[in-house]
């Protein structure tokens, strides 16, 4: 039996889930999300706890286990506290700024890159900082991603849209191969 997946969910004051089949709608004080569960899996709430269990033991509903009650837990913690991912911008004269719900960023092309905003999904900008925000964890990766697919970063001086706390491996140049080489 899967480890994660028999461990019951938490479920916090503030959230309610509604079981209808294998929709399950949660609902919190910063947003609602929805999600239809497979089949292969069940879900049981009892009292301020929600059980995921299995309907059998093929491996499909083995595999879907675990996942299922992760999926339940990031939407019970993204309806009450959310979720945020950060991105910088390292390079010289790369900006960013808010304007509406778009994201609007300088980031070294001949022209502006405007980054509309998903239903459900903020930006905040400060200084060279972006801050993703939103309910669906899922949604907020995916936009983050999508941010630094602009201008990842390169491997030569590390410039370009980096997650917070990324490491970039810097290679050397042409110059550290040229020492000692013969003329």
């Amino acid at each position: 039996m899967s480890r994660i997946g028999k461990k019951p969910v938490k479920i916090p004051e503030d959230a309610t889930i509604k079981v209808a089949d294998h929709n399950v709608v949660v609902s919190g004080p910063k947003g609602t999300l929805e999600f239809t569960f497979r089949p292969e899996v069940d879900l049981k709430i009892e009292g301020h706890q929600a059980l995921v269990d299995r309907v059998s033991d093929t491996a499909k509903a083995k595999s879907l286990h675990g996942l299922s009650r992760t999926l339940l837990e990031n939407m019970l913690t993204g309806v009450t506290v959310g979720w945020n991912k950060g991105l910088e911008l390292v390079g010289v004269g790369y900006r960013a700024e808010v304007s509406g719900t778009n994201l609007v960023l300088n980031v070294g092309f001949s022209h502006q890159v405007t980054v509309p905003a998903p239903a459900g999904i903020t930006f905040s900008v400060t200084q060279n900082r972006v801050n993703v925000s939103g309910v669906d964890k899922q949604l907020v990766g995916e936009t983050a991603a999508k941010i630094r697919r602009i201008r990842p970063p390169e491997p030569y001086k590390g410039k370009g849209i980096r997650y917070v706390g990324e490491r970039i491996r810097i290679k050397p140049g042409k110059a550290a191969k040229a020492v000692g080489a013969p003329k």
